[in-house]
């Protein structure tokens, strides 16, 4: 075990070589929460034998090792609670994704849950099907908006909450973590570690990484039936969440595109893809604008192509460095 990884509970009589596919939990101080997604993987009705690893990534607090220890310790759920020292998303799935390859053997699926979010009792064997009927290697779903706020309904044909797909099949790739199931041997084919940590604070790291699967020949479906409810917070429906959203997804498209093209030829075809999706942008917005009846909405095309125009720069939003205003 990597000493950036500590063991801190194993449920009593776990046994790695028994376990069919395991969830991984990543969290970050929402021990309330948190606990609210450990009761819906407890509701799991599926014949998978499956366990639980959470991640804690706030080593020095641990307020959801704290919170989750006694359903570990009692064996109320199967599984490990571990904590990830290094901060950051990425760093906290890599530590999960090798913890569940070095401790469970047998597993042949991993899936990934976060500790916004909560799943109904047939996610799982959803999400399982469907990459066995596709097949597909990497299997998504979609992430539902649940508004703290009423007022928040306005806001779900924003395309920053808007799921990427709607039909269950085979897609090009996918974009989220936050909703996955991965087959081992893409675990096993792409190494540790998984997601680069340079994308720890300014998300992303996962669509990198599926870049980089469909690059391997790694397949990717869609799970339409099988959605997670995602808590949304007030901060989300705030008008500069969402313009540093746009922004910051136009930023990752440019990256993730520099990281495949480089070169003085690669850096020439972004700035002129960038140069056009600019000058398009207002006629795009107004379009959105009038498909989904919000102003703010309308706003997104203009925001991604700022965003990319800016990465070109350096200038780059760290939307997840400062955790209370995400």
């Amino acid at each position: 075990m990597s000493e950036a990884v500590s063991i801190e509970r194993v449920s009593p009589g776990l046994s790695g070589d028994d376990i069919d596919v395991v969830v991984t939990l990543p969290t970050f101080r929402r021990p309330d929460h948190l606990l609210r997604t450990l009761a819906s993987l407890q509701a799991q009705v599926t014949s998978q034998r499956f366990a639980v690893i959470v991640i804690e990534n706030d080593a020095e607090g641990g307020e959801g090792r704290r919170a989750a220890d006694p359903l570990f310790a009692e064996g109320a759920l199967a599984g490990l609670v571990i904590t990830a020292h290094a901060r950051g998303n990425c760093s906290a799935y890599n530590a999960g994704w090798s913890t569940a390859l070095e401790q469970f053997p047998s597993m042949r699926y991993l899936a990934v849950i976060d500790d916004d979010e909560i799943a109904g009792p047939d996610w799982l064997v959803r999400l399982v099907a469907t990459a066995e009927k596709l097949p597909a290697d990497i299997v998504g779903g979609p992430q539902i908006p649940v508004f703290e706020k009423e007022a928040g309904r306005r806001l779900l044909r924003h395309p920053v909450f808007v799921p990427h797909y709607a039909v269950t099949g085979p897609v090009p790739i996918l974009y989220s973590s936050g909703n996955v199931l991965i087959r081992r041997q893409v675990l096993e084919t792409m190494g540790a570690p998984f997601l680069d940590t340079a994308f720890n604070f300014i998300g992303g790291g996962d669509s990198d990484f599926y870049s980089r699967c469909r690059e391997r020949g790694f397949t990717f479906g869609w799970c339409a039936e099988a959605p997670v409810h995602e808590t949304t917070p007030p901060r989300r429906m705030e008008f500069s969440w969402l313009n540093a959203r746009g922004m910051r997804n136009g930023a990752l498209s440019s990256i993730i595109e520099r990281r495949r093209q480089g070169g003085r030829r690669g850096s020439a075809r972004r700035l002129a893809k960038s140069a056009a999706l600019l000058a398009a942008s207002p006629f795009r917005s107004a379009a959105l604008a009038a498909r989904t009846g919000s102003a703010v909405a309308g706003l997104y095309p203009m925001q991604v192509a700022i965003g990319r125009l800016l990465a070109e720069f350096g200038i780059v939003n760290e939307q997840y460095r400062r955790p209370d205003q995400n």
